[in-house]
């Protein structure tokens, strides 16, 4: 009779699970998603490490197309909550209603669409702050309070927000705490002329072929796990801490020009997503360690919401990826 496995041979199945299962993922979203991998595998980062997302894009970029594939790629619950001005807490959370049961008529609580494992938070900016508010404790607790109760969500839960980086009349500039919240802020851009035929003679000439599920949840709560047991080496971690540290303005060792360019910068939990971002790259690339390589490559998409520049800085033409971009060249990964 053989021996139960051990928790190592466990973390190992799931590691080579995860190995084996990237490129079916990534065949899988392909089928309604032509380009666009960088995007893809940055999405695919932030839920494997259980991290949330916000995707920022133009209109017609498949933004809320590809946040429901990936919930039918990984067998998720999903609801999807268009964010408009008028939306209330209650839109989302829920709501008691006084109906008529065995016990007599009392307040029944009916739960919201907040109540699902992956929350599509369509334009997540065009509704007001006490909406937000609401959403913020699910993102950071897992939870929601109703009528002083609370409501425990099913795990995996994850927030993945779009927002129109173009349209801003009538919407509302996230809070920096809700910005916090999102591990990643992936940009998604125009496709280049060839991909742009290929959606177009595929959306014109036959229905997407359906999407057929990778993983469950239950695995991707066993990587969210093993993610987190994959080494790190010292230096690296301390090369993620001095690339969060060198963004903020006025200290010991932030270079001259982000004294000159940002009012702040980036808060602990951008290290802290630098080094659980670069263990799922790691793990995804089939690495047992971390490199120097992997906190370069997450850089920007853990740092670009996280970081507020003055007015000087957009004066002279300067944005958030490039000063990221300088940032990288000029902190040196070792000392």
């Amino acid at each position: 009779m053989s021996a139960p496995p051990s928790s190592y041979d466990l973390e190992r199945q799931t590691v080579d699970l995860l190995n084996s299962a990237h490129a079916r993922i990534l065949k899988e979203v392909s089928k309604v998603i032509v380009g666009q991998k960088e995007v893809i595998e940055e999405m695919l980062i932030a839920l494997l490490c259980g991290g949330h997302g916000l995707i920022t894009g133009a209109p017609g970029l498949a933004k809320t197309l590809l946040i429901k594939s990936l919930a039918q790629v990984f067998s998720l619950s999903f609801q999807r909550i268009q964010f408009t001005p008028d939306l209330m807490p209650s839109d989302i959370m829920g709501t008691e209603i006084l109906e008529d049961t065995p016990a007599g008529r009392r307040l029944v609580f009916h739960k919201g669409p907040i109540f699902a494992n992956m929350i599509l938070a369509d334009e997540i900016n065009r509704t007001p702050p006490k909406t937000q508010a609401a959403l913020l404790e699910a993102m950071q607790e897992h939870q929601v309070t109703v009528a002083g109760q609370t409501f425990i969500l099913e795990e995996p839960f994850f927030v993945l927000a779009t927002q129109n980086p173009i349209e801003m009349e009538g919407t509302y500039p996230l809070p920096e705490a809700q910005l916090d919240r999102f591990m990643l802020n992936v940009v998604i851009g125009y496709l280049n002329e060839d991909d742009e035929v290929a959606v177009v003679t595929q959306t014109t000439s036959r229905n997407p072929e359906p999407i057929q599920a990778a993983f469950s949840g239950a695995d991707l709560m066993r990587c969210h796990e093993v993610v987190r047991r994959v080494p790190v080496a010292d230096e690296v971690v301390r090369y993620a801490v001095r690339l969060a540290a060198a963004t903020r303005p006025h200290r010991k060792d932030a270079p001259e020009f982000v004294n000159e360019w940002v009012n702040w910068g980036a808060g602990t939990r951008a290290s802290q997503y630098l080094v659980l971002g670069g263990k799922t790259r790691a793990v995804l690339q089939g690495r047992a360690h971390v490199t120097f390589d992997d906190i370069k490559a997450l850089a920007r998409p853990v740092m670009r919401h996280r970081i507020q520049l003055n007015y000087r800085a957009e004066a002279e033409g300067m944005n958030n990826d490039k000063l990221i971009a300088k940032l990288v060249e000029t902190v040196p990964a070792k000392v």
